[in-house]
Order: structure tokens, then C-alpha cells, then sequence
């Protein structure tokens, strides 16, 4: 299988060469986060905050700015509303920019695999000032522990339907230039 899978949208646009360098970082960390290959008892599938850690070297060097921790100096918040004297009046905060190319990437685990999130991103992101390009970073299968026994979900493929969706139907238009879906 190749990895990672990676679907870009609208379907009818050449993939640009940020994401392909992006899906090459990913797939340079293939044996630590490769979600298909089951994990040692005792052991967690990496978190979204896990997944930036490990990407974090890679994609500073391809220009992002990386979330390093959940202390308020360590966040990214970007502008989505100016209100008095010009100051950013609401901001959302996100997990990754980069400003040369107006690219606002997302990474989801657990509570991404498990619900709606996708949709949550998708709409926040879209309310971004500078965001010309949607990243999202979702498990390609998640699997969990529910009433003493191991489940998965498809957690990639779902988000590609939904995005799927989205475009094809054209009801409801995304601000993005491309949004690029990469399955971990």
C-alpha cells in the first residue's frame, strides 16, 4: 500500500508541489506513525499533538509554522475577525501555517477518528483570514477499545467521502484554493 494515501481536491486540479513535499514528510515518518500496522499491547496509537512532534522538524524546514505545545506562547491563533483599533477581535487556533503559501493544516487522532471533527475543521478553517489552502491529517484506521473489545474505524476514508461530498455536489463552496486530505 502506498503510504500515505493523500486525495486532493477539487479532483480536477494537479496536486501542487507543497503537497507532494508535505505527503513525503509524512511518508519520511512511516514507522512511527503508520496507523495500519497495529501497535504493541500496552501501547497508543500516536495523538494528534504525538503526530505534530514527529512532523515538526520536517515541515519547519519546509516553511510551517508547528503548534509546540498547549502553553499559550506555543499556540498558532490566526485572525478570523478585526473588531476596535484594528486587533484581532476572534482568532481560532490551529495546528500548523504556512504564511508563504497561505496553507493552514489540521492533524486529528482519536477524537478526530471518533467524530465529526472533520466537519469542525473544515468550517473553522474556512473562516481563516490568509488560509488559501486547507491541510487535514486524519488516522487511517483508528482503533479503540469499546465495551472490552477492539474496534476500528476508517477514519481517512470517511473524511475522503465527506470531502468528496462537499465538492461534488457544489452546494456548499470552500474558500480553499485546494484542500489536500492526507491519511496517516
Amino acid at each position: 500500500m502506498a503510504y500515505p494515501l493523500w486525495s486532493y481536491f477539487p479532483r480536477n486540479a494537479r496536486p501542487e508541489s507543497w503537497a507532494e513535499m508535505l505527503c513525503a514528510a509524512v511518508a519520511d515518518q512511516r514507522a512511527v506513525l503508520d496507523t495500519t500496522v497495529p501497535v504493541p499491547a500496552g501501547t497508543d496509537q500516536p495523538t494528534s499533538d504525538g503526530v505534530l512532534e514527529v512532523l515538526r522538524p520536517s515541515m519547519e524546514g519546509l516553511g510551517y509554522l508547528v503548534e509546540a505545545g498547549k502553553s499559550r506562547h506555543q499556540r498558532i491563533e490566526r485572525p478570523v475577525l478585526f473588531g476596535e483599533n484594528g486587533r484581532a477581535e476572534v482568532t481560532y487556533e490551529i495546528d500548523a501555517f504556512h504564511d508563504g503559501l497561505g496553507i493552514a493544516v489540521e492533524v486529528e487522532a482519536g477524537r478526530g477518528a471518533m467524530s465529526n471533527a472533520a466537519y469542525r475543521d473544515i468550517i473553522r478553517t474556512s473562516l481563516l483570514l490568509d488560509a488559501d489552502y486547507f491541510v487535514l491529517m486524519m488516522p487511517i484506521s483508528y482503533r479503540y477499545q469499546s465495551s472490552g473489545r477492539t474496534s476500528s474505524t476508517d477514519a481517512y476514508a470517511k473524511t475522503r467521502e465527506q470531502l468528496s461530498a462537499i465538492y461534488a455536489s457544489q452546494r456548499l463552496r470552500l474558500p480553499f484554493k485546494a484542500v489536500l486530505l492526507i491519511g496517516y
